[in-house]
């Protein structure tokens, strides 16, 4: 594999993708490290935005407090991946930010960039979360093109479980 999208958040899940890692046989040639930025927080009002809205709302908050704040913590987030994958000899990294729908975002990235693999972790939303809030990982799998990957951190630390999306078959595997 020689290019491996990462999409990174804040979250446990996103963690897990360091022990994916660690367990790989073969690293990429190239990691490209995504975090996408939710302009209006954790609501799903962008999912029911259009472009040229999402277009507006960043216009709107270009240069404010807001803005600059979540312009910080997605800086904080990429430079501590990026530590954290170097440390294991992955020089190759190239960070970038988005801002959007995740999935949408982690989607167009891969194509742009001509990754070989999606790795995405997962927060572990189930039931009514996941009905209202959605899931990233589960979107994913469902529209990419390519392989896509999702890492579960469970309860036991350093353990992940690994899901895997290849063509229509799930892979499940524990690391």
């Amino acid at each position: 594999m020689k290019k491996i999208l990462v999409a990174v958040d804040e979250t446990k899940g996103s963690t897990a993708v360091l022990a994916f890692f660690r367990n790989m046989v073969r690293p990429p040639e190239e990691v490209i490290l995504l975090y996408v930025q939710r302009l209006e927080g954790n609501s799903l009002m962008i999912d029911m935005l259009s472009e040229s809205e999402i277009a507006t709302l960043r216009e709107a908050m270009e240069g404010t407090e807001h803005k600059e704040a979540l312009d910080r913590k997605a800086e904080r987030i990429l430079a501590h991946y990026k530590r954290e994958f170097e440390t294991r000899g992955l020089f190759r990294i190239k960070t970038v930010c988005r801002e959007g729908v995740p999935a949408e975002q982690i989607l167009k990235v891969a194509e742009e960039e001509g990754a070989d693999l999606i790795l995405s972790g997962s927060n572990g939303k189930q039931g009514f979360d996941r009905l209202i809030s959605g899931s990233v990982s589960r979107d994913l799998q469902l529209n990419a093109t390519i392989p896509v990957v999702v890492a579960n951190a469970t309860a036991v630390k350093d353990e992940v479980q690994v899901e895997g999306h290849l063509g229509g078959l799930v892979l499940k595997e524990q690391c």
